[in-house]
């Protein structure tokens, strides 16, 4: 029921524009989006690199539908890497292949990317592609693989799911071929056949995953607020040795900036997520959508980060 309502206010213009003009709720979504604009996702990139973490940013939108707004998005992405260059913020980019048009066509797709990698060629900006739902995942996988990394090399990385249950065979494939992966749990609401279910299985394929990264991989994002994991990711470096210049922590834009201050007084990377853009609203209640405990993770985030700075 939370789910379906969320999925339904997510798509109602009327609620949006509602929202937009309600403080409290502007407020609300401040937290965890950086603004609407490319100028507030610079600011918010900078007091970011001042506690001396870096950012990847993150345009807000995806799943375009004509091949117009694939160009828009390219063209707002190259703006970014300007942007990014021009200021000399210590950032990186995020990217949604829908954003791009792959569910347009996969030359569409591949025609825009090749010219935002051309442009994060020229500008030295690494490129990170996001994972989408299982209904995207091997054709991102395919076209990174077979397409994108083929011709940038480590200029773009991809993202890996520790819920999905081919994520080892992806997660071998990736490591042999020497490519950034960014790790995370996943979010979106999957089927068992495809993905695992409880909490114990999803977390003990994250560490499986995680520690042959670590032994093995190129420069991995450990992407997670749990501090289980996060426990388990300084243990396994301590215990191997393994220099805390070889991976980074990353986190998301307003959730347990407590840890993240922790992290990196601790020595290790950190790169904060900020999305930014005019699309906060669905984006925050598809999120939500996407598993309804996310309300609750939210909610005991705010908490748990208030009672430490108290």
């Amino acid at each position: 029921m939370l789910r379906s309502g969320l999925l339904w206010l997510s798509d109602r213009q009327n609620v949006f524009e509602f929202v937009k003009r309600n403080g409290l709720a502007r407020r609300l979504a401040s937290r965890f989006v950086a603004g609407e604009t490319l100028d507030s996702a610079i600011a918010a990139a900078r007091a970011l690199n001042e506690r001396d973490i870096a950012v990847s940013l993150d345009l807000l939108g995806e799943s375009v539908t004509d091949e117009s707004e694939a160009a828009r998005s390219r063209d707002e992405v190259i703006e970014i890497l300007e942007r990014i260059d021009e200021t000399g913020v210590a950032a990186n980019v995020s990217i949604k292949l829908t954003q791009m048009g792959s569910d347009l066509s996969e030359e569409i797709c591949v025609s825009n990317m090749r010219q935002v990698l051309d442009k994060a060629r020229e500008k030295d900006i690494f490129v990170r592609l996001d994972m989408e739902g299982s209904a995207h995942t091997e054709r991102t996988l395919a076209l990174f693989w077979d397409r994108l990394h083929a011709e940038y090399g480590n200029l773009a990385g991809v993202v890996i799911q520790s819920y999905m249950r081919r994520s080892s065979a992806d997660v071998d494939r990736l490591i042999a071929m020497k490519a950034r992966v960014r790790l995370c749990k996943g979010a979106y609401a999957e089927a068992e056949e495809i993905a695992f279910q409880k909490r114990r299985d999803v977390s003990d394929s994250y560490k499986s995953l995680l520690e042959s990264l670590l032994d093995r991989g190129n420069y991995p994002g450990v992407a997670t607020h749990d501090q289980e994991l996060i426990d388990h990711t300084i243990e396994y470096v301590k215990k191997h040795s393994i220099p805390a210049d070889r991976f980074e922590f990353q986190m998301l834009y307003g959730v347990r900036r407590d840890l993240q201050a922790k992290l990196r007084k601790l020595g290790f990377n950190m790169r904060v997520y900020v999305p930014f853009g005019t699309q906060w609203y669905p984006y925050l209640m598809r999120r939500l959508a996407e598993r309804p405990s996310n309300v609750a993770f939210i909610g005991m985030s705010v908490l748990k980060e208030a009672l430490t700075s108290t």
